[in-house]
C-alpha cells in the first residue's frame, strides 16, 4: 500500500511539473485600486490577456499605493500587474523598486495625466476664484464652508494616495490651508459632496486629475497655479517622521506620465504578457471614457473594457500584432 501511494504522489508531481494548469496553476494578477480610472485601465489589460492569450487573469481589490507596489516588490503573484503609475507622484517607489536592478518592470510607454484644485464653474464665475491663491482669501474660503460663515471644506485626497500626501503640504505652502477643514475621504465619498453641491449650486473645490469621470459629467474649473518649478518642489516621503517639516511645495504639478509596471517574475514566466504590457498606452479620453461608463453609466469594469475593445480594434491589434 506505502508504495502505491509513493507512485501516486510521484505520478502527481509530475503531472504538476509538466501540465501545471492541472496542478492549480496561479492566475496573473492585476491591481484593482477601486477607482474609475485605474479600474478602466486594468481590465482593459486583464480581457486583453485573457481573450488574446488565452490567460487566467485575476483583478485583486488594492486600496493603498505602496502596498501595491509593495505587493510588486516581493513579486509572490500578489499583484503582478498595476497600470496606474502616476509619474511624478509615485517616483519615490519607482526609484526604489523598479531602478536598474529592482524588482519591477516600468513599461516604456506612457500617456499624460494633468492634477491640481478644481471648482464648478458656476462658482468660480460666481465668487471670482480662479486662481489657487483666491483659496486664501477668507471671504471666498468660506464660499466652501457649511454655513458661506466658518473655515471653507477642501478635498486633498484618500487616505493611501501619495497625491492627498503632496496636497497636504501644498494647502500649507500655498496659504490656505488655516481657512479650511482638509478633508481626506474615498473619492465616492468627494464625488457624492460635489455632485449634492452641483445640484444645490453651492461650493465645492478640492483635488482633481485628469483622465476622469467629472469632466465629462460636470462643469469644472481647474484653478490656476504657478508652473512647475523644481526648484520650488521638495517632496520627503511620509516614512520620514519629519516628512511634513521637510517637505516645500509652492507650485503646480508637472504633468504626470502615466505608466504600467509590472513584476520581473512575471516577465520571467510570461514574456508574451510582458512583450504586450510594453506595448499598451492609453490615451487620456479613451480612459475619461472608460471611466465614465464604469461610474457614470454603472457598467462593470470588465463590461466597460469589453466594450471598448470591440470598439477599438485597430489599437488593440497594434498592441497585439494581430
Amino acid at each position: 500500500m506505502q508504495s502505491l501511494i509513493k507512485t501516486l504522489l510521484a505520478t502527481s508531481a509530475l503531472l504538476g511539473t509538466l501540465f501545471p494548469a492541472f496542478a492549480g496553476a496561479a492566475p496573473i494578477t492585476i491591481a484593482d485600486p477601486g477607482y474609475a480610472t485605474a479600474q478602466g485601465t486594468a481590465y482593459v489589460v486583464k480581457v486583453l490577456l485573457e481573450e488574446q492569450l488565452g490567460k487566467d487573469v485575476e483583478a485583486v481589490k488594492a486600496g493603498s499605493v505602496p502596498v501595491i507596489w509593495e505587493a510588486l516588490n516581493r513579486n509572490a503573484g500578489e499583484v503582478d500587474i498595476w497600470t496606474d503609475v502616476w509619474l511624478p507622484n509615485q517616483q519615490a517607489l519607482v526609484d526604489q523598486y523598479a531602478k536598474a536592478g529592482g524588482t519591477v518592470t516600468l513599461a516604456a510607454h506612457s500617456y499624460p495625466g494633468t492634477q491640481g484644485y478644481c471648482t464648478t464653474k458656476a462658482i468660480a464665475d460666481k465668487y471670482d476664484i480662479h486662481s489657487v491663491y483666491d483659496l486664501s482669501d477668507p471671504a471666498k474660503a468660506a464660499v466652501f464652508s457649511a454655513d458661506g460663515k466658518g473655515k471653507g471644506r477642501i478635498w486633498l485626497g484618500a487616505a493611501g494616495w501619495l497625491s492627498t500626501n503632496i496636497e497636504t503640504v501644498r494647502a500649507r505652502d500655498y496659504g490656505f490651508a488655516d481657512f479650511f477643514e482638509l478633508q481626506t475621504t474615498d473619492e465616492a465619498v468627494a464625488t457624492a459632496d460635489l455632485d449634492a453641491a452641483v445640484k444645490a449650486g453651492t461650493g465645492w473645490v478640492g483635488y482633481c486629475y485628469g483622465p476622469h469621470q467629472n469632466f465629462a459629467r460636470y462643469d469644472l474649473e481647474v484653478l490656476k497655479e504657478p508652473a512647475n518649478d523644481p526648484a520650488k518642489w521638495t517632496f520627503v516621503e511620509p516614512s520620514d517622521p519629519n516628512w511634513l517639516e521637510k517637505s516645500k511645495i509652492a507650485t503646480a504639478y508637472k504633468d504626470a506620465a502615466i505608466h504600467i509596471a509590472y513584476s520581473n517574475t512575471l516577465a520571467k514566466s510570461a514574456p508574451e504578457v510582458a512583450a504586450i504590457l510594453e506595448k499598451v498606452t492609453f490615451t487620456t479620453d479613451a480612459v475619461s471614457k472608460l471611466a465614465f461608463a464604469i461610474a457614470v453609466e454603472g457598467k462593470t469594469p470588465e463590461a466597460a473594457a469589453k466594450e471598448w475593445i470591440a470598439a477599438n480594434p485597430e489599437t488593440i491589434a497594434g498592441w497585439t500584432g494581430n
